[in-house]
């Protein structure tokens, strides 16, 4: 199964939607669309999970890796509407104590610092 991205502005926050399975062949694609958001000025981006069933390794190390790179730039990646299978990899990898999770896009969205650093596409 492909990986769908789509982009849309958040309350403070740029929310990207992901769907489909997050793995070897699939996360690749993630990068790049967070790259380009990355590059296009977003700051506070918020990744929405809800379509996501399944994740390996490589869609963590990525989700890791732009975490770095958007607090580098002094901005935030956060995770929202994780699925319990994902969550599950997150928890037994203890990434979610450094990348925030939230229960829904509007949690994360209300949690969003000033509007400083999105573009709110």
């Amino acid at each position: 199964m492909g990986l769908l991205l789509s982009v849309r502005p958040g309350r403070g926050c740029t929310v990207l939607e992901v769907h489909g399975e997050l793995d070897m062949a699939t996360s690749p694609q993630l990068r790049k669309g967070l790259q380009r958001l990355v590059d296009a000025g977003d700051r506070q981006v918020v990744v929405d999970l809800a379509g996501v069933g399944f994740m390996d390794s490589s869609g963590l190390g990525v989700l890791v890796a732009m975490f770095k790179a958007l607090r580098a730039a002094d901005g935030r990646l956060c995770l929202a509407a994780v699925q319990p299978s994902v969550r599950s990899v997150l928890a037994v990898t203890s990434v979610d104590r450094a990348i925030t999770v939230y229960d829904d896009v509007p949690a994360a969205e209300a949690d969003a610092p000033a509007a400083d650093g999105a573009t709110g596409r």
